[in-house]
């Protein structure tokens, strides 16, 4: 997917949401750091968008990879089963379509077709995908065909393999699908208490401990002072540790819900963009 485009966008509005802030900045009020705040989270979450949905289009391309290469082994099979030699039935099968592995299937075809032996163009196109899944089932294919084994066999098998493993992957996204949506409500229940203790329960215990002092200073020495403490001193803190929160929970939440790292970067990004536009709209309506 080309995203040259879209990040250069993505850059640019980024870049204006972050002018935003610093003009923002500017103006001599207490209540503009809360814009500010507002402003610097969201310019950063604008910039980092396309390089997240980059990641998300991946991520399912990679899942259509392995989906694909299931239909394309039943097919293989199935010419092979028909007597078709494998590196003429690969050729055969350039021409169907099979989502985003297509590109891949027509460049093992052409490769076949130029006297490049089917071993090694079979292990360039596994690697070519970059899917553990496809790698592990071609390298049983190559095996197989190397060493004169009942290839028909060998694929039936690698075919029932790659269904088994798609049938795991869909029933554990199923089973955890109701665990994602429970972290999801917790880290937001997370995010309201904090919002809470920063608005209204922290200024309200700065006051009650300034009006101690206050008392026990006029006690002593007849005079009074102290000031009541600002909940905008709390609020990078607690910004910070809203984010990283929202950060890491986002990557469990992906390696438990796929099983991958990576798919957790888009659960990360929705947890932060949360936490972000929550807390700091919340300071600049409530606070």
């Amino acid at each position: 997917m080309k995203i040259t485009k879209s990040v250069l966008l993505g850059i640019f509005l980024g870049l204006l949401v972050l002018g935003g802030a610093v003009a923002a900045y500017l103006i001599p009020q207490e209540k503009s750091m809360n814009l500010v705040y507002f402003l610097v989270g969201a310019g950063f979450l604008i910039i980092v968008f396309p390089f997240v949905l980059s990641s998300v289009f991946e991520t399912r391309s990679e899942r259509e990879k392995d989906e694909m290469f299931l239909e394309f082994a039943r097919s293989l099979v199935e010419a092979v089963d028909s007597g078709t030699p494998i590196s003429k039935s690969i050729i055969n099968l350039k021409a169907k379509s099979f989502g985003s592995l297509s590109p891949y299937i027509e460049k093992l075809a052409n490769q076949i077709e130029i006297g490049i032996p089917v071993k090694d163009a079979l292990e360039t196109f596994a690697y070519d995908t970059k899917s553990k899944t496809i790698i592990r089932a071609i390298t049983l294919i190559r095996e197989a065909e190397k060493t004169g084994g009942n290839i028909s066999s060998i694929l039936d098998s690698v075919a029932t393999s790659v269904s088994d493993i798609e049938k795991l992957k869909a029933e554990r996204r199923s089973a955890i699908s109701s665990i994602v949506m429970e972290g999801y409500i917790i880290f937001i229940v997370f995010i309201v208490i904090m919002v809470i203790m920063e608005i209204k329960i922290i200024p309200m215990t700065s006051t009650i401990n300034t009006i101690s002092n206050t008392a026990s200073q006029m006690d002593i020495a007849g005079i009074g002072g102290g000031n009541a403490i600002p909940s905008s001193q709390y609020s990078i803190a607690f910004l910070s540790l809203l984010a990283t929160q929202g950060l890491f929970s986002g990557l469990v939440i992906g390696k438990l819900a796929e099983g991958t790292i990576k798919a957790g970067i888009k659960h990360s990004f929705i947890s932060v963009a949360m936490a972000l536009l929550i807390s700091t709209g919340a300071r600049i309506f409530l606070g």
